[in-house]
């Protein structure tokens, strides 16, 4: 019986190969991402859902997540800025003008709805009509006040531009106020129906045109 050991007698491995390779892109430094929020102070910051009206007359979600009103450290100009949970995908972008009005969804006391004429969160400036829904009615009404507190402070740096664009936003990973005791906006009556209390869309409701009622001498005629 041959008393070889196979772990220890067996042929040498062939000499290890010396060439050495350099990595194509050396991890050397982590990048830095820039959001354009690093000189930007939180004065607001609140979960909600975002719709926005499409051109097919229908409410389309946007997305869940924290609403936030950034105010830069040098300009003091205060924008909107609100990312969906878990992609931070920017949903809204927008400078807080003094021409916006929050008009509550009818039937609910926990939404608003309002028109932007510059949201930058798809890039390009676009005109927009938002609405925003809140866990309940004093989130809701916390919101307002900040808005409201917002577009005071933007009047007299923004003007009256409804034009105006705040800075684009990169891709990355409770205001504690006492409702005001002014009164509530009127009811919403713009030319869109509020969206839904429900998460799903839901198309424009079409009311069917009523018959005009005939006259006397169309009564006659037909007799």
């Amino acid at each position: 019986m041959s008393d070889q050991n196979p772990t220890t007698d067996a042929p040498a491995a062939e000499e290890e190969s010396g060439a050495h390779f350099e990595p194509v892109i050396k991890l050397e430094q982590a990048v830095e991402v820039k959001t354009h929020e690093e000189d930007e102070e939180v004065l607001f910051k609140m979960r909600a859902k975002l719709f926005r009206f499409t051109s097919d007359s229908e409410w389309k979600e946007r997305g869940t997540g924290d609403v936030r009103m950034l105010q830069h450290k040098e300009s003091k100009k205060v924008r909107l800025v609100m990312r969906r949970d878990k992609t931070l995908k920017v949903c809204a972008n927008h400078y807080i003008t003094p021409e916006m009005a929050l008009s509550p969804n009818v039937g609910s006391d926990r939404s608003w709805v309002y028109k932007v004429a510059a949201d930058v969160s798809d890039g390009a400036p676009t005109a927009e009509t938002l609405a925003i829904r809140f866990a309940n009615s004093d989130n809701a009404n916390l919101f307002k006040t900040a808005f409201v507190n917002a577009q005071e402070t933007n009047k007299p740096l923004l003007g009256h531009s409804e034009e105006a664009v705040p800075a684009p936003v990169v891709e990355e990973e409770k205001k504690e106020e006492t409702a005001t005791d002014e009164a509530a906006p009127p009811a919403y009556t713009g030319d869109v129906v509020p969206p839904p209390e429900k998460s799903a869309p839901v198309e424009e409701a079409v009311k069917e045109p009523e018959a005009e009622a005939s006259t006397p001498a169309e009564k006659t005629e037909s007799a």
